[in-house]
């Protein structure tokens, strides 16, 4: 097989499989002379993964779609430039759900859109199912091989109708090739429930988990390209993702959609911590995956010199095409215009003072504990240490060799100074635009004292993950907080951990004492800790916006209002007189908002596809 480079963007060079440019049809539809035929494409290992290669191809990096696009749609952020969904506009594009045909053979990854290739890679899974499991089969190969692609048929057809399903709801949950002539007016063609469509997908990643290996490494398959296997679909992406399915089936948006009431669906929340502690389990046995360490906590999310982050931790990462995007989607969004990464001066994305609420103090307490020692007027000092590594605050040292001393070695944030000027870095300074909030993201692009333009910023590498064991930790807890006789000290059948145990987990990675248990006594109590720690732990990781829809809260009131901070500098170049003042209140209404709109051309197709309530 063509060694697998770590971007996964090969395929296969022994078949041209790569002319599949729109549709797996246009590859086979060939002319009778064509030497291609289906024994070809689907009757080795070799020429069958090419082809299944594609699914890889059309995963999208969550900030790489367009030259830059806006990926959180909750609280968590403000741009310089209004948001569309902040105005109640779910119908904005924003350069990340619809616009683009498939693009399963591209190399650059602005060209992806959820919609499109989401659907396309549902296809693509169908026609390689088909081909592997009809009665005159082309394929010949050993048992291993049969289900390493048999799973990777399965994961991805699950993963894309989860990709689908989180935004626009349940859909039709087609499981064999659509044929060109095919009555689309039967009942299998009609929109499903959302929980039943996550259902569904959660069975497709439990049968794949069932054929997949804990790493291809392991496999006789896996030998070409052993050592570049990381990125490869295995077991533990089964496993995750048939948890994170099942915990969105029995979330409380879901169950009140399928009329069982606002609160959790306790069996279907069994079953997802019982596939968590499975997973889990595995992880503990195996040492594929684990925790990183709190001194290689920011490895996770960005690195120096070409190298990949994730380390152990990450389980399923993005797929990389472009490095030079890394440059222009993340930089170019997140560090000061002065920079001179910037490809438009109104891109600048920046933490909103709200979401720093979720951060709590260094003696482990919420802020808003009595005796958590916080002060508003000092609102940056002796926080959670996750605070310093994913945040920038006035005063922090952001690089190391940009401008000189009293330009960009140290951010200037604050909203004016004694001449009524805004500082360098914050919007409407003296170099213009800037953070509107008095923040700055660090987790993707990691600004401080070592940041150097001309050798960190151009080989910085960076990944939203997809899926990575903080994750599956706090999924963990909140799935056994809520099953059949769950709460703060229940477990799973399948681990040893309680639900507290793996909130901790995660917390005492970042220095963090355990709670009191004032906060892991009673269910709800518990569950507002998952959700803080989920803000933080998870913060701009695409994660928000589903997990406020899920809970029933994107309309909370709680979560509405955007804020930034406002303040001067004394007479030391101290931050003074800070204030938080509401920039945006975002426009949300429940239950029209707990789903997208479909855009309208879509809605057309059949009858049975019919458009979400509301829109």
């Amino acid at each position: 097989m063509k060694k697998i480079v770590t971007t996964i963007i090969s395929i296969a060079a022994a078949l041209t499989i790569a002319s599949l440019a729109t549709s797996c049809e246009d590859y086979l539809n060939k002319a009778p002379e064509s030497s291609i035929t289906e024994k070809d494409a689907f009757g080795n290992f070799t020429s069958f993964q090419g082809f299944v290669e594609q699914l890889y191809n059309v995963v999208i990096g969550y900030d790489k779609c367009g030259a830059w696009n806006k990926y959180s749609f909750a609280d968590e952020d403000l741009t310089i430039a209004p948001m569309n969904f902040d105005n109640g506009n779910w119908w904005g594009n924003e350069a990340y759900f619809y616009g683009s045909g498939p693009s399963p053979t591209t190399n650059e990854g602005r060209n992806l859109r959820v919609w499109e290739d989401a659907w396309y890679g549902i296809r693509v899974a169908n026609m390689a199912l088909e081909h592997l499991d009809k009665e005159d089969s082309e394929f010949v190969g050993t048992d291993e091989e049969y289900k390493l692609l048999k799973g990777q048929a399965l994961f991805f057809r699950a993963f894309h109708y989860y990709e689908i399903c989180r935004y626009w709801g349940g859909m039709p949950y087609i499981t064999h090739l659509i044929g060109a002539s095919e009555d689309m007016t039967t009942e299998e063609f009609n929109r499903l429930p959302a929980q039943e469509s996550f259902i569904a997908m959660a069975k497709d990643f439990g049968e794949a988990a069932e054929l997949l290996p804990n790493h291809w490494d392991e496999t006789t398959a896996g030998q070409p390209t052993k050592g570049n296997n990381d990125y490869r679909v295995n077991k533990f992406w089964a496993l995750g993702f048939q948890g994170k399915a099942l915990l969105w089936a029995a979330s409380p948006m879901l169950n009140e959609e399928a009329g069982n009431g606002n609160s959790f669906n306790a069996d279907l929340a069994k079953q997802a911590a019982d596939v968590l502690g499975k997973l889990l389990k595995l992880c503990d046995e195996t040492g594929i995956y684990q925790l990183e360490t709190w001194a290689n906590y920011e490895n996770i999310f960005a690195r120096t010199g070409w190298n990949r982050p994730g380390g152990k931790e990450v389980i399923m990462n993005e797929t990389l095409y472009n490095r030079s995007r890394v440059f222009w989607s993340c930089l170019g969004a997140t560090v000061p215009a002065s920079f001179g990464c910037n490809s438009s001066a109104t891109q600048q994305d920046s933490p909103t003072a709200n979401i720093t609420h979720n951060y709590g103090m260094k003696n482990g307490l919420p802020i808003d504990d009595p005796a958590s020692g916080y002060d508003p007027e000092h609102p940056w000092d002796n926080r959670d240490p996750r605070f310093d590594k994913t945040i920038i605050t006035d005063g922090d040292r952001i690089s190391k060799n940009i401008g000189s001393k009293d330009t960009d070695y140290y951010a200037q944030l604050y909203s004016s100074d004694a001449n009524g000027k805004a500082g360098r870095h914050r919007n409407g300074g003296t170099y213009g635009a800037g953070s509107p909030t008095g923040l700055l993201f660090r987790k993707y692009n990691l600004m401080g004292p070592n940041f150097i333009k001309t050798s960190n910023a151009n080989n910085l590498i960076h990944s939203i993950p997809y899926l990575r064991m903080a994750d599956v930790y706090l999924m963990y807890a909140e799935a056994a907080n809520f099953m059949t006789g769950g709460g703060p000290s229940a477990k799973a059948s399948t681990y040893s951990m309680s639900a507290t145990d793996a909130l901790e987990k995660v917390r005492s990675r970042a220095q963090l004492p355990a709670l009191p248990s004032r906060y892991t006594s009673d269910k709800n109590v518990f569950f507002e800790a998952i959700v803080r720690e989920r803000a933080v732990e998870l913060i701009m990781e695409a994660q928000r916006f589903d997990d406020l829809r899920r809970w029933n809260r994107i309309a909370d009131p709680r979560y509405l209002e955007k804020t930034r901070f406002d303040f001067e500098r004394d007479a030391s170049g101290k931050p003074t007189n800070i204030r938080e003042v509401v920039s945006v209140t975002r426009i949300a209404s429940s239950p029209k908002m707990n789903w997208l709109p479909i855009q309208v051309k879509y809605t057309k197709m059949y009858a049975g596809f019919s458009q979400n309530p509301g829109w």
